[in-house]
Parts: C-alpha cells; structure tokens; sequence
C-alpha cells in the first residue's frame, strides 16, 4: 500500500485540522473540561455541518465514502488537538456497524439525525476485551429482557443511543438501545482524560426484535475492531502533536547556555519517540486500508496496530512529558493533557500483553508474510 494519503484523503485531514484547531485550542477545551463534563456540543455540530461526521460512511447512506482511512485522517487530527468529543465511539463503534448490519428501518430512524448532529449514537463496547459480555439477555415474549452494568461508555451521557453487546443462550446480539428506554439508567464518571462518559446500568430493559441489528456478534467483532483502528488514530495523532510541543520546548528551552536538545540524552530520546509514533501511524493506516478492501487480514492487522498505540504510545506519553522537566508535571501545562489522552487511549485498547495473547492467538490462521492469503 501507499502509506502517504491520497488527495482527497489530505483534503480531509486539512478540513478537520482547520476545525479542530478553531474549536479544540487549549483555553476552551480546559473550559469544556471544567464546566461542561467533557463535550464539546458546539464542535459536534460544526463536524456535522461540515460534513466531517460522515466522511467514512457510504454516499449512500448520506456520508462520503472515504472509508476507514478516511475516519483515520480526521481521528489523527483529533488526537493533536485533543479535541473533547466522542468521534470514536460514534463512528467506528456505532455509525459504521449501523451500516454494516443494521435493517432498512433501523438506518432510516437513526442514521439521518446522527449526521445532521441532532441524535448521538455510541458503541457500549470495550475494545479491549474480546468476548467479555457485560450485559445478559433472556427472552421475554418476542423481545429480549437484558440487565447489567457498563462502567464506563464514551459519549454515553449525551446519546441518544447505544450500540449494545448482549449475551444470551442463543449467542451475542447486537442491541441499539434507545437511552432513554425505562430501566436504563446512566452515571457520569470521570475518565483520565476528562472526556465525557457515564457508567450505563440496565435493569429488566425490555427490547423488541426489530431493534437488534443482524450479524450478532460479528457487528459486534466488527464495531471492536473498528474501535481499534479508531482509538490507534488518535493515539497517533496525539503522539506526533506531543513530540511537535517537546521538540519546540526543548529547542527553546536554554540550560548550561545551549538549548536542552543539544544534548544527546534528549534527542536520543526524542529520535525513540517518534519512532514509536511513525509505528503507531503507519501500522494503523494499514489496518484501515486493510478494512477498506475487505481483507480478512484487517483484524490481525487492527491488533498489531492496537498493540503499538498501547505500547509505542505510552513510551511517547512518558517521553514527552519528561523532557519537559518541571514543566511536565504542572497539570495545567498543555502537554499534561496528551499524557492523560496518551494513557487513557491505552487502557482503552487494553494492555499490551493482552493485545499481544489475542495476536499470537491468531498466528495459525493468518497467512505468512509474503504468501497469497
């Protein structure tokens, strides 16, 4: 693959960083932080306004059919700007499986107001954990009776709906959940990043048929993987934003009469940290590429990449923050803030020994490099 951008690709990415960097500047995402629980509502607007919410859906389902590399270009620029929205956990982990797997009625009711920005819908998925169902399903007559507790789901509070793993006897479905169905209840809790989230708890909530997506747990596998992909993007862009803001930092910074990166223990150090964030992009685009052509090596793909935001990112986090010195550990110091992203990206996908089990897992079934698949 060609791991540079294409033109329309690029003009994305530009489109998005122009927005980001209006709306998602230090001061106001402090203030969204601080006084509106972690999202952005106006900035969510502007991406539907402009058409960025949609770029990676199909143009027949009101998107624009730049795909997963597409959700990549924007997701990178979110990850520089830190910007306090759930683009993720809307688009990879629920938009696009609604696509993917959702009947005629389900995208007619949900997809329309979701691009115009008016109905939120979110992915109730941990893209860490593959296989571990926290919610449980029985039958009640025709529908479904489902209970349980998600402890921590993006974007939640402010949903209109979620897009739900349910285990029952009959296999995993895939539930989109009207939030504000009776027995669903949901409570803000404080992520390390400070983006909003609620623990969602489900007591009895009874569903109908007609709102359980087909393909069951292969939406499921599919929203997981994508929310991979998704969360590596912006690791991606957070790791390169951060070593941009050291790499001018220690340039300008003077000790001993020359710039603290005159010394080879910072550059050094700097040079590992953006080899971990080159590996963290290019090993995410091509997972995404990957995706785009229906490649049954997306998912392998989506966990080499996962494993490297997880690993490789932290190491940059760490990196960045400490070739800053005392400035690094002031919290209200703006590369704080790509430190507490860097981790809580990380322990989203999981950790790496676990991302790296469920990869060597795979290792018999995936084709060996070099050889058709």
């Amino acid at each position: 693959m060609q791991f540079e951008l294409d033109e329309d690709l690029r003009e994305a990415a530009q489109l998005a960083g122009e927005v980001f960097a209006q709306l998602a500047g230090t001061v106001r995402v402090r203030e969204v932080e601080s006084r509106r629980g972690g999202h952005d509502e106006e900035l969510w607007g502007i991406l539907a306004e402009t058409g960025i919410l949609g770029l990676a859906l199909p143009e027949e389902h009101g998107g624009s059919g730049l795909g997963m590399l597409g959700l990549v270009a924007v997701l990178e620029q979110q990850g520089r700007r830190v910007a306090p929205v759930p683009f993720a956990a809307a688009v990879a982990m629920a938009a696009l499986p609604l696509v993917s797997w959702g009947t005629p009625t389900q995208r007619d009711r949900w997809l329309p107001g979701f691009l115009e920005g008016k109905h939120l819908v979110v992915g109730a998925i941990d893209a860490g954990v593959d296989g571990d169902y926290a919610v449980r399903g029985e039958r009640d007559g025709d529908g479904w009776r489902i209970s349980g507790t998600l402890t921590a789901v993006q974007g939640a509070a402010q949903a209109a709906a979620l897009l739900v793993p349910v285990m029952t006897d009959d296999g995993v479905l895939a539930v989109l959940l009207p939030a504000d169905r009776d027995g669903v209840q949901r409570e803000s809790v404080s992520m390390t990043n400070h983006a909003a989230a609620a623990a969602v708890t489900l007591t009895a909530v009874h569903i109908g048929t007609d709102e359980v997506l087909t393909g069951g747990g292969a939406a499921i596998a599919q929203a997981r993987m994508l929310g991979r992909i998704a969360l590596a993007a912006i690791q991606s862009g957070v790791c390169e934003e951060a070593i941009a803001i050291t790499a001018a930092y220690t340039s300008e910074r003077i000790q001993f009469n020359r710039p603290l990166s005159a010394n080879q223990a910072v550059s050094a150090r700097a040079a590992d940290a953006h080899l971990d964030a080159e590996r963290i992009k290019l090993t995410t685009r091509r997972a995404a590429w990957l995706v785009d052509r229906n490649d049954d090596g997306a998912e392998a793909a989506s966990l080499v990449a996962s494993w490297w935001a997880a690993h490789g990112g932290l190491r940059v986090v760490h990196a960045t923050q400490h070739l800053h010195g005392g400035m690094g550990a002031d919290v209200d110091y703006p590369i704080h803030r790509y430190f507490l992203w860097g981790r809580q990206n990380a322990y989203s996908l999981g950790s790496a020994p676990v991302l790296m089990a469920e990869l060597g897992s795979m290792l018999e079934t995936v084709p060996m490099i070099g050889t058709p698949a």
